[in-house]
């Protein structure tokens, strides 16, 4: 199968799309073009994929002139924004459309009407999961993660001021709007955190073992369940999350849920780290849980079984890795199928 997966607001790097549905179509021996902001992101594209550079936020335009390119014998088109599917090209193969947005019933139906529409409950947010994470520290909190202000940025930087009294660093992984990174960088500047920008998603779960907490401070305006707290899970970290979040905290009872307000996340934080035995202890659940439900590689499979569904691939056409619809059908024809 020969698939086309683009976006031009996500990073080229961002986990869901390249490491777990791209790295699971290569994993199954398919063949991947990947339409995606390398040059804004200042990204190397993963060797084993097609890439096709496109700038951040595209007009439609150019949009449709990079779909156009990479869908050349493409079986399967997979967009990541709503606004790709206005730039679609005529002659195009199946598309769908995994929705990580907030939109409008009314044009949910639209699309749905045209295209395959998929969510989180037909493709699951999911982590990698560490084997044997070490135990929960009490010297710095972690905040993975694109940081802004729906994401809590300000209140981030307010908690850093307030936990170094006593003696807690935060660390934040992941890149920032660029609306917030003067803020980021004056409380860097002065020694209030430790700002990452950007780290590689295996690298930036490494970073993030150990800590004290991980924090997700998301309001209600954030349309999907944030991913960190998965992350956080598969990490063996307790978790303070906003009610945007508590879902998954409460089910597993693995934190503690806060309202989005300085003083209570502050309190959080000092409660788990004068009690180890309870940071332990939340931090063991959330870790069972991650690995029981949320661990990537047990649902790579099916999600890979979907897309070769999507693109219309029958049993026997999937037999023979990288091959695609057309090679597959041109193979049969040769051998007389």
């Amino acid at each position: 199968m020969r698939a086309c997966v683009a976006t031009t607001v996500h990073h080229p790097e961002d986990a869901r799309i390249m490491h777990r549905q791209i790295r699971a179509l290569l994993d199954a021996g398919h063949e991947v073009t990947y339409v995606a902001p390398f040059t804004y992101h200042n990204v190397t594209p993963a060797a084993g994929l097609t890439p096709v550079d496109v700038p951040r936020r595209a007009s439609l335009r150019r949009a449709h002139s990079a779909l156009r390119r990479a869908l050349k014998d493409a079986d399967l088109l997979v967009v990541h924004e709503h606004r790709l599917l206005r730039a679609l090209p005529h002659r195009r193969p199946p598309v769908v459309w995994d929705v990580r947005e907030r939109v409008t019933p009314r044009r949910l139906a639209r699309a749905e009407r045209r295209h395959r529409i998929v969510t989180s409950a037909d493709v699951p947010e999911a982590t990698f999961v560490a084997a044997e994470p070490p135990p929960s520290g009490d010297a710095r909190v972690v905040h993975l993660g694109r940081l802004a202000a729906d994401r809590g940025v300000t209140e981030l930087i307010a908690l850093a001021e307030r936990l170094a009294p006593y003696g807690v660093r935060l660390d934040l992984i992941g890149p920032a709007e660029p609306g917030v990174r003067p803020l980021l960088r004056d409380a860097q500047r002065v020694g209030l955190l430790d700002w990452y920008g950007y780290v590689p998603l295996r690298h930036a779960l490494r970073m993030s073992e150990g800590a004290l907490a991980g924090l997700s401070l998301a309001d209600e305006t954030v349309p999907w369940l944030p991913t960190k707290i998965l992350d956080y899970m598969g990490r063996g970290l307790p978790v303070v999350t906003t009610p945007r979040g508590a879902a998954p905290v409460e089910s597993a009872g693995c934190g503690l849920v806060v309202p989005r307000d300085v003083d209570a996340v502050l309190n959080a934080v000092l409660d788990l780290k004068e009690d180890p035995a309870r940071r332990a202890e939340l931090g063991a659940r959330g870790h069972a849980e991650a690995r029981l439900r949320h661990h990537w590689p047990d649902h790579a499979a099916a999600f890979v079984r979907h897309a070769e569904s999507w693109a219309g691939l029958g049993a026997a056409r999937v037999l023979t890795p990288g091959v695609g619809m057309r090679g597959a059908a041109g193979m049969a024809a040769r051998r007389g199928g």
